[in-house]
């Protein structure tokens, strides 16, 4: 007899948004966002029944649908790698969502909503702050087979807007084609837990030290223009854009559906949103292309 788990997959399901992440990161304002935006929303959706989900016939449930998987399926949770290369095999549009954030970042939030994290279980007489961390590390041994095959957001910077923007942008820019997002950010606030590749800019003059140039951002026009007069900008334009262009025929072929390339500064204002200006421009051509700035987003 038969195994139906063997069977090969038919579905009816078209479109797959699958949302998943670290506890606290964001997850019900990301399915919210979808669900703003015309997806068919489904909250902890056990992933053994996603199969069973997919033979649906009706379209309302099945044409565009977003999913949110976490940690509290856990037993199931190594099922689902596979199961992401079968939907693909069998024809559905499925793009994986991994929302992350700093262990600091985390903790706080846990400790402002006064929610237990779902792994957290403190002995007696242990530390409550102790035991969630060790669960945010435990959760992120869990989930890591599953974010290597994501697009990773880190919210640790957003406010919910900021994550409903970028969840919506980033499930509009994927076109089939792979997905290649600039991003920048400032070094006195961290490394962006989404980047696949970082550079640093700050080597390149800073118009902070300009007066008329301090209150502005790499995105107005008077910052482009002095910093299109500094020859080491446009070498370091060129060689990030050479380095892209060499790799991503790779990347691709690699079965990366999302690469995420931050461009970093010391305030995350001038030169690094200058920077992912200038290249998400020069790969205007590649089509699938996402410009994000995280200090300014941050404050928008």
């Amino acid at each position: 007899m038969n195994n139906p788990e063997s069977l090969p997959v038919k579905p009816s399901l078209r479109e797959l948004v699958l949302i998943t992440g670290i506890s606290g990161s964001g997850k019900s304002v990301a399915l919210h966002a979808l669900e703003d935006a015309g997806y068919f929303c489904v909250d902890n959706l056990p992933p053994e029944l996603l199969r069973e989900y997919m033979q649906l016939a009706h379209p309302r449930y099945t044409q565009r649908v977003a999913i949110a998987v976490d940690v509290r399926a856990a037993g199931s949770l190594p099922a689902l790698v596979p199961l992401i290369e079968d939907l693909r095999a069998s024809g559905v549009t499925i793009r994986p969502l991994f929302l992350d954030a700093s262990t600091d970042t985390l903790v706080r939030r846990f400790s402002e909503t006064r929610r237990p994290h779902p792994l957290s279980q403190p002995e007696a007489g242990g530390s409550v702050q102790h035991a969630l961390i060790e669960a945010i590390e435990l959760e992120r041994l869990l989930l890591a087979e599953l974010r290597e095959v994501s697009a990773v957001i880190d919210t640790s910077t957003l406010r919910p807007a900021g994550l409903r923007h970028h969840v919506r942008e980033l499930v509009a820019a994927s076109t089939g084609r792979m997905t290649l997002v600039f991003e920048s950010f400032a070094f006195k606030y961290g490394v962006p837990l989404d980047a696949d590749y970082v550079f640093d800019v700050r080597v390149l003059p800073n118009p902070h030290y300009i007066r008329e140039l301090r209150p502005l951002s790499g995105r107005d026009a008077p910052v482009a223009e002095f910093l299109d007069q500094q020859p080491e900008a446009g070498e370091m334009l060129d060689q990030i854009e050479g380095f892209m262009r060499r790799w991503l025929p790779a990347l691709a072929t690699d079965q990366r559906g999302y690469v995420t390339v931050a461009i970093g500064c010391t305030g995350g204002q001038h030169r690094s949103v200058y920077m992912v200006e200038q290249l998400g421009r020069r790969f205007a051509d590649h089509g699938a292309t996402v410009i994000r700035h995280r200090e300014l987003d941050a404050f928008d």
